[in-house]
């Protein structure tokens, strides 16, 4: 790519980058104001709306091309998933299809993603077997690889249970994110049961995404669930017990950056879901560096395990690992690797990791600027890493309020 005209010492135009996201979006604006401060041209945005209706978009050969999440648009998720109210739950199936479809039409530009490694971090249970596949400790799973078997409904997972001597378990949605359809399952040896989750169970049987985690204690009302999302694709992982902070549940959201670890943030709640939105909240992340070499662990070590779940897909620029401590603080394992998992305002970059000071945004234009020859950006290069031209993608992220329900977020892994 050519260097950047804003350089008085060098010479050609400056990069460009488009981005295909929801125009109205913060992720949008907090992209675009990365790229400003940057010193380039602010970058050209194109609707996902546009993008579903006219089956693709074209960009320029240099154009360097991001993909951003389609989440928290009404019409958009109408178009990727016929629902007439964005906070139901069902459909994520139709979602994943029709997103994949759509993006298979983006022709030209330089890629920022691989359209490849997206379809696969968009299916938990593909995405949980490729790294089971390349040694990444992952919760233990009946339904990715191989030998997965299959999950038509409530009676599955029973038999699944019973059969693999997990009397604890997550049933996610294969294509869910952001824990829209995340059921935490416990049961007991009198055969008693319970699910905590964000579904909320209406009288006539549909579901809807809640910002209120509740517990079901009546089976029938699981069943009732679960049979109902059962239709879009489900993921069984074994419930892996999680390190604690100060008495609350503890995980962390680790984002990598052209083969770096750049960020962190420490999640913690008082239920099995931590997602901030939730009502999760930040932790202490000296408390947890803490942690872990009191436990006789090198943080280094932790970062480095987040690398190697990134490197798994090789050709993405950047993705979120959710990494889950285990009791004691000496063994981790990758719970998920989320495509659009870098919303995360007003944190800068680690100590030591070349985005000191950076936003996650900030830290992704370095990676390109340095790509290009244009910047310092972060060092060194990953020479596995390349830009790809567009096949297909998928994703998902954060969630759009609806008095006390919360919209679908089939849009951030």
């Amino acid at each position: 790519m050519s260097p950047s005209g804003n350089d008085p010492g060098r010479a050609g135009p400056a990069p460009r980058f488009a981005v295909v996201g929801n125009p109205e979006n913060r992720r949008i604006t907090l992209f675009a104001d990365a790229v400003r401060a940057a010193g380039l041209p602010a970058p050209r945005v194109v609707p996902w709306v546009a993008v579903l209706r006219s089956d693709g978009a074209d960009f320029p050969a240099d154009e360097i091309v991001r993909l951003d999440s389609p989440g928290e648009n009404p019409e958009v998720d109408r178009l990727l998933r016929d629902a007439q109210d964005p906070t139901r739950v069902e459909g994520s199936a139709r979602w994943y299809a029709r997103f994949t479809r759509a993006t298979r039409g983006l022709r030209g530009g330089v890629r920022l993603d691989d359209p490849d490694e997206l379809a696969v971090l968009f299916d938990k249970r593909r995405c949980h077997a490729t790294l089971a596949a390349a040694d990444v400790p992952v919760p233990w799973s009946p339904t990715s690889g191989a030998a997965a078997e299959p999950v038509r409904g409530w009676d599955d997972v029973r038999a699944l249970m019973r059969r693999h001597r997990m009397p604890r378990l997550f049933v996610k949605l294969a294509h869910g994110s952001s824990a829209s359809g995340v059921l935490a399952v416990e049961s007991s040896a009198d055969g008693r049961i319970r699910a905590t989750t964000s579904v909320e169970l209406a009288p006539e049987g549909a579901l809807f995404n809640s910002l209120k985690v509740r517990r079901y204690e009546r089976e029938r009302d699981i069943a009732a669930i679960v049979d109902a999302l059962a239709p879009d694709g489900l993921h069984l992982e074994r419930w892996l017990p999680k390190a604690s902070l100060r008495g609350r549940v503890t995980d962390l959201r680790i984002v990598v950056v052209a083969g770096r670890a750049t960020h962190a943030v420490v999640r913690t709640s008082s239920s099995p879901l931590t997602n901030l939105h939730l009502g999760g909240s930040r932790g202490d992340l000296d408390a947890v560096r803490d942690a872990v070499r009191a436990a006789g662990g090198r943080w280094t070590d932790v970062l480095a395990l987040c690398e190697r779940a990134a490197a798994c897909f090789p050709h993405t620029l950047c993705v979120g690992v959710d990494l889950l401590p285990a009791i004691g603080w000496r063994r981790f394992a990758v719970g998920e690797v989320n495509a659009f998992g870098d919303l995360l305002p007003r944190l800068t970059g680690l100590p030591g990791s070349g985005a000191e000071g950076l936003g996650t945004y900030a830290a992704q234009i370095a990676a390109v600027l340095r790509r290009t020859g244009l910047g310092g950006g972060l060092g060194p290069p990953n020479p596995s890493y390349r830009p790809h031209d567009a096949h297909d993608v998928y994703d998902a992220h954060h969630q759009h309020q609806q008095q006390h329900r919360t919209g679908t977020t089939h849009a951030s892994a």
